[in-house]
């Protein structure tokens, strides 16, 4: 048996987004290295649900719509009340709808815009005051290949713009907190297989693959799975102190034919 001891164990981090997809992959990949984790998402029930799988002694949920503030902070202190401390946050909780700036309606861009962007400031706000005394202190801004890449699907132009946002906005984050030792780490996946389009309308996302197909052609890239981010972000927490992965970018490396409607 290993008596390798990764550099997080033992640390407490907190997950938005953490009952599915990404977040859920990050949390269990931080429990799988030996920490415990603060799992948020607005579902109870697949909380529960994630819970269940990790291990009540290796987390603990608190449930909350991160797009409000109040939610957002109350989740915070509840995760360093139960746990004691708060080493790290990973703003994972993100949306994207499919549809142009023409027929965008005013609900997906505001729920947009405040998941995206503004619950990712509620949550560094409110944990900004924890990591302070934390051992080797992190934020991680989940991002996305569509903020650089212009090849990435098309119809996702309000989703490419708010993440675009969140990089610039995790770059002055990092100026700000690094008198305190705070590193602020961009991860930037490409797609991998979650259940992300499940809410998705279907003919906005068919005109988006059908326009997506024409002008970039029939190949894609593919063969990434939660799991590979995780990893990813587990070394991110895991640097020494001092040091910092400004921005890390993860994607998929295996040429397959695009989904066809």
């Amino acid at each position: 048996m290993s008596n390798f001891h990764h550099p997080i164990a033992g640390h407490v981090y907190a997950v938005t987004g953490a009952s599915s997809g990404y977040g859920f992959a990050i949390a269990q990949a931080i429990v799988a290295a030996g920490a415990v984790v603060g799992l948020i998402a607005r579902g109870q029930e697949n909380l529960d649900l994630a819970l269940a799988t990790i291990g009540s002694e290796n987390g603990f949920i608190a449930t909350a719509d991160v797009s409000d503030s109040k939610q957002a902070g109350a989740a915070l202190q509840k995760i360093h009340a139960h746990f004691g401390r708060l080493d790290g946050l990973v703003n994972n909780a993100g949306m994207a709808r499919p549809g142009s700036i023409e027929t965008y309606s005013d609900d997906e861009i505001t729920s947009q815009l405040q998941l995206n962007i503004a619950a990712a400031m509620y949550c560094s706000r409110a944990a900004i005051p924890y990591l302070k005394n934390a051992n080797n202190p992190r934020i991680v801004n989940i991002s996305s290949a569509s903020a650089e890449h212009h090849d990435e699907m098309q119809g996702l132009s309000l989703y490419a713009a708010t993440k675009a946002a969140l990089e610039r906005l995790s770059r002055d984050t990092r100026r700000e907190v690094q008198e305190y030792g705070i590193g602020v780490t961009i991860l930037r996946p490409g797609a991998a297989m979650t259940e992300f389009v499940a809410d998705w309308d279907m003919t906005k996302l068919k005109t988006a693959v059908d326009v997506w197909n024409e002008r970039q052609g029939r190949w894609m890239d593919s063969g990434m799975e939660p799991g590979h981010v995780a990893d990813a972000l587990v070394y991110c927490l895991g640097v020494p102190p001092g040091v910092s992965v400004d921005l890390l970018e993860v994607r998929p490396n295996k040429l397959v034919e695009k989904f066809q409607f």
